[in-house]
Order: structure tokens, then C-alpha cells, then sequence
């Protein structure tokens, strides 16, 4: 039985910028600094899992120490590369900064980074999860990061940039990966799919783009899976069994519901979603995407939108949506799932129709002032004939 099968994320991890999907203003950023000879010495990836931190990192190395370099388009196809690509090149160190984060690992780099590349042009010392990394181990290596050797570039990655100290951060060029977009996920898939001989929906994969939250990696972990238990062919509704998921229709429906204040219908949705075993948080996020959208085009009409089947005020969509993301730990971490899934959307719907008391203020304010005016008037006019 042969045990060579490469997973997705890693057969179609990309090996040339050109590949990368939606990190543009990261990658002109390198390939313009390699090309003008302004290359750092220390660079920080900021990102969600998933967006390419690792991968731009291999990418940047290569495009240091490839035969023809630096350039800013690595061959791809000499020693160096290929090493940094199978993951056992000498010059290219990447370390965990979750298990090696304390003060002797620090030490043990700040002393091997002494010593000439082996191979390459530079060491390259790439470090994962640097926020792990403990507050005295990122003291050991201040001295070392601010004056580096000539031949050693230093690249972090992390999800948490907060959790790193300052004086590590001031030393750092830093570059923040977006969430990428759902249309650049589903014409990869698009490609995968076609390169691997599968026939998928577009809404299908639409659904894995949703479940993804703007990760590369976890959409091809999910269509790997998905492959797994459907073959050849993927439609939506295996994507929505397999998951969890409700459909965008059904989320519209929802969302609709609320939009018009309709309990019964809620509840009825919900009842349906639980018995089919449909994952409510999920549910929830989705929703609040759609309210979201909602809002947003309110705000561009100036005050209103119908997208929710009903005309509904920028007021209580920002009410709705504020219900909806209050609600969230309770559905998440409750007793109940299910209660605390309709108690939240009908609180939601409570709120989206109450009024602002400092709206109300105004608007009696204004109510006043018109009927003061009003009555000065003919006040005004009784003088004027008593007068006369």
C-alpha cells in the first residue's frame, strides 16, 4: 500500500510568487526591496492562519540564496532552492517558536548564527509562532536581532503580534497578511479541482470559501476531505452534511425573519437546522454576514435598505447586528445550544426595535421646537391685530 500521498495544502503550496493568492502588496513589497538591494535584516509576517506567512517566508528565503540572486523570481530549479523546498537546506533554519521559546534556545541561535552559510548566500532564520516565545528569551536575542551578522536575516511569523514585545517589534519590517478574499479561494479551488480531476459545484465550493474565514490552507484541507468522502464529485449539499453548514438560501431566509420581527418563523428555522444536526454557531456567524451586508448597504442609500425583504432603518440593523454579536459566548459556550441560539434572535429582534434614547431626545426636541415656533407665530400675528 503506498503511503506517498501529498495533502493538498502541501502539493499545492505555491513555489513562486506569481502563486501566492492575495498577499500582492506584501509580495511587490519584497520583490521591490530585493531588486533595490534594501533588503532588512529582520522582517515580521502578521496574519490568520493560513494566508501564507510560512509559504512568503520559503519564498523570500529562496529568493535570497537561489544561484541566480537575489532576485525577486527564484529559478526554482537549482541546489539551493530545491533544498529549501524539500525542507532540508542548511542555510534555511525554520523553528518553532512554540517549543523552542525558552532563554537556552535563544542562546544556543545567537551563537550559530557566528558562523558563515554553508551553502547559500545567507542563513535564514525563520521562526513560527514568535509570540510564544517567552519575555526574557526575546531579551536574550535584542542584541542579536538590532546588529545581526551581514550574512543573516531574521523572518517571524504570528497570529498574535500584540503578545510581542515592542522593542522586537521596533526592529522589525513588518508586513500584515489579509484574509483572503472568497472569489481568490474559489478560483484556486477551481484550479485544483481541474488539475485534479474533480468535478465540484461552484456552490460547493462557495460553501468551503465560507467555512474557510479567509484561509488558503483550510480550503484545501476542506476539499481534501471532501474528496475523501465523495470521489469525483462534490456538490453542495455534501459540503453543508459534512460540516454542518446551512445554506446561503436558508441563512437569507433566517436573516429575512428577523429582518421582519417574524418569531414563529425563527423558532420554526431553528427547530429544523437543530434536528438536521446543522452546527448553530456557524450558523450565527453567517448570519451576522448577512446583517452586516445589510448594513453596509443601508449606509450607502442613506439611511435604508430592503435587503432583508423589508425596508429596515441603518438604526436597527446596528441594533440587530450589535444583538446578534452580544449573543455569541452564550451560544458558544452554554448549557443549551439550541435555547440560547433562539434567545439570542429574539433579543435580536427586541433590540432592532427599540429606539435610541438620545434618537427619541431629539426627535421630541425637534418636535418641541417646531410647536415653540408654531405658537410664537401666532402669538405674533393676535398682536399685530390687537394693535391695529
Amino acid at each position: 500500500m503506498s503511503t506517498g500521498y501529498k495533502v493538498l495544502a502541501r502539493k499545492w503550496r505555491p513555489q513562486r510568487f506569481d502563486d501566492v493568492v492575495g498577499q500582492d502588496h506584501v509580495i511587490r513589497t519584497l520583490q521591490n526591496a530585493i531588486t533595490r538591494d534594501r533588503i532588512a535584516h529582520a522582517y515580521l509576517l502578521v496574519g490568520p492562519r493560513g494566508t501564507g506567512k510560512t509559504t512568503m517566508a520559503r519564498l523570500f528565503a529562496k529568493a535570497l540564496n537561489c544561484e541566480r540572486g537575489p532576485t525577486p523570481d527564484p529559478c526554482g530549479a537549482c541546489a539551493s532552492c530545491m533544498a529549501i523546498t524539500e525542507g532540508n537546506s542548511m542555510d534555511v533554519i525554520e523553528i518553532d517558536g512554540a517549543s523552542n521559546n525558552g532563554v537556552d534556545q535563544i542562546r544556543e541561535l545567537r551563537d550559530d548564527v557566528r558562523y558563515a552559510p554553508s551553502q547559500g548566500r545567507f542563513k535564514v532564520y525563520i521562526i513560527d509562532e514568535v509570540h510564544m516565545v517567552t519575555v526574557n528569551a526575546f531579551n536574550a536575542l535584542l542584541k542579536t536581532l538590532e546588529e545581526p551578522p551581514e550574512h543573516v536575516k531574521f523572518i517571524f511569523a504570528t497570529t498574535e503580534p500584540r503578545k510581542i514585545l515592542s522593542t522586537i517589534l521596533s526592529r522589525c519590517q513588518r508586513f500584515d497578511l489579509k484574509p483572503i478574499s472568497d472569489e481568490l479561494i474559489i478560483k484556486r479551488l477551481k484550479l485544483i479541482c481541474g488539475e485534479e480531476g474533480i468535478e465540484a459545484q461552484d456552490v460547493a465550493l462557495a460553501a468551503i470559501a465560507r467555512l474557510a474565514d479567509g484561509g488558503m490552507r483550510d480550503s484545501q484541507s476542506i476539499l481534501d476531505q471532501m474528496i475523501a468522502f465523495c470521489a469525483d464529485s462534490i456538490t453542495e449539499q455534501d459540503v453543508l452534511d459534512v460540516y454542518g453548514l446551512v445554506s446561503s438560501e436558508d441563512i437569507e431566509a433566517l436573516a429575512g425573519a428577523l429582518g421582519r420581527g417574524d418569531y414563529s418563523a425563527v423558532v420554526a428555522l431553528i427547530d429544523r437546522f437543530d434536528s438536521e444536526g446543522r452546527d448553530l454557531p456557524r450558523v450565527l456567524i453567517d448570519l451576522q454576514a448577512v446583517v452586516r451586508n445589510t448594513l453596509l448597504d443601508s449606509i450607502r442609500r442613506k439611511g435604508q435598505s430592503d435587503l432583508l425583504g423589508t425596508p429596515t432603518s441603518t438604526e436597527s440593523l446596528a441594533r440587530l447586528l450589535d444583538g446578534l454579536i452580544k449573543g455569541e459566548d452564550n451560544v458558544k459556550f452554554g448549557l443549551s445550544e439550541k435555547v440560547n441560539f433562539e434567545v439570542t434572535l429574539i433579543r435580536a429582534i427586541e433590540n432592532s426595535r427599540a429606539r435610541a434614547i438620545d434618537t427619541l431626545i431629539r426627535e421630541i426636541s425637534g418636535l418641541a421646537s417646531a410647536a415653540g415656533e408654531s405658537t410664537g407665530g401666532k402669538n405674533e400675528k393676535k398682536k399685530s391685530r390687537l394693535t391695529a
